[in-house]
């Protein structure tokens, strides 16, 4: 693949993420919390909102897996089955980085304030 071609083939992909992250935020928040569906997921599971979001990715990467097993044998789905697949294991990932980002900052907030209550 040409520099170029993969130039668009990444400037594709950055669209699609973005469009379908906040498509989605529509579907699957709730008000001001992004990530609602996985808190409400945590609850029900008595878990936490990371390994909820991790336990439904996983469907994603076992689809990804799939492809790439099938293509050692040159069988190839659909661009668009392809697209889909990788695409949404790579909105699970940004949505758990934002998520581990969050808690961080969270967790520092609270040992700020604890240590200004001493």
């Amino acid at each position: 693949m040409t520099p170029e071609k993969f130039d668009e083939h990444l400037m594709a992909r950055i669209d699609k993420t973005t469009s379908v992250l906040k498509s989605k935020a529509g579907e699957y928040a709730s008000g001001n919390e992004r990530f609602h569906n996985f808190i409400r997921a945590a609850e029900i599971l008595g878990t936490t909102r990371q390994k909820a979001l991790v336990g439904m990715m996983v469907k994603h990467i076992v689809s990804v897996f799939d492809i790439v097993e099938q293509s050692a044998y040159g069988l190839f789905p659909k661009d668009e089955v392809i697209e889909e697949k990788i695409g949404d294991s790579i909105n699970y990932l940004i949505l758990l980085e934002a998520m581990i980002k969050e808690d961080k900052l969270e967790c520092e907030k609270l040992k700020v304030n604890a240590l200004k209550a001493r």
